[in-house]
């Protein structure tokens, strides 16, 4: 198991699976395939803040994509620095769920969300270790 610190059995279940999408969007960057990378970043988050959600609350996460309600549930306000990426990002759900064209992003663009979506990553993680 990657996760060592005090966490919930459910948590490291969310934490696993963010991990392995942001590989995962690593892979499509490598292979070009931009608009899985906003998307799989999206997820990456999303259950980030599952995970956040799962290890500080009796609750379950919602069953929703919103990544601005999910931040909101979770009770964390997002570094100015990355607060603004994780809005864009919860906005990009539905367009890359359902692309309408495949070139829409473009490399640099799909470049620049998923190291975004590491350092978001290495927050939350940060975050997580602080709460365990």
């Amino acid at each position: 198991m990657h996760y060592t610190f005090g966490v919930k059995k459910h948590t490291v279940h969310w934490l696993e699976l963010a991990r392995y999408d942001l590989k995962t969007a690593e892979h499509m960057l490598k292979s070009r395939r931009y608009i899985y990378v906003v998307f799989l970043s999206h997820l990456t988050i999303e259950k980030l803040l599952e995970a956040y959600i799962t290890e500080t609350t009796t609750d379950f996460p919602p069953y929703i994509h919103d990544l601005n309600k999910l931040t909101e549930k979770a009770g964390l306000a997002f570094p100015t620095s990355l607060a603004g990426f994780v809005d864009q990002m919860s906005k990009a759900s539905v367009p890359t769920r359902y692309p309408e064209d495949l070139k829409a992003i473009k490399r640099r663009t799909a470049e620049e969300c998923f190291e975004q979506t590491r350092k978001v990553f290495k927050w939350l993680e940060r975050q997580l270790k602080s709460v365990a």
